[in-house]
């Protein structure tokens, strides 16, 4: 067993495995509600952590993980070149019309 990915936000913890996940990477979370027992257990040894039960992964995962983490993120609100509603950054359509961020 190793781990192969630990952040402070569950949601990217659980990202991380959805995605090893369509890549046909068998793999589980570990101390998923650990972070109640801060105080009484180390930052550190709370966080939510990736671990696959394989070795043989490995290399894959990292391929996996290096490319998503390249990926350009879209934490920005965008205005849509169609109606120029602006529109939350978690939107791939526009919630007035209706058209695609990317046109």
């Amino acid at each position: 067993m190793k781990k192969i990915y630990s952040h402070h936000d569950r949601f990217m913890v659980w990202q991380i495995k959805g995605l090893l996940e369509s890549h046909g990477i068998p793999c589980f979370i570990k101390n998923e509600f650990a972070i109640g027992g801060v105080g009484e257990l180390s930052p550190f040894d709370s966080l939510p952590e990736v671990w696959i039960s394989d070795d043989e992964w490995w290399p894959k995962t990292q391929q996996v993980i290096s490319e998503f983490e390249l990926q350009p993120q879209q934490n920005k609100d965008w205005y849509c070149a169609q109606c120029q509603e602006q529109n939350d950054a978690n939107f791939e359509v526009c919630w007035q019309c209706g058209t695609d961020a990317k046109a």
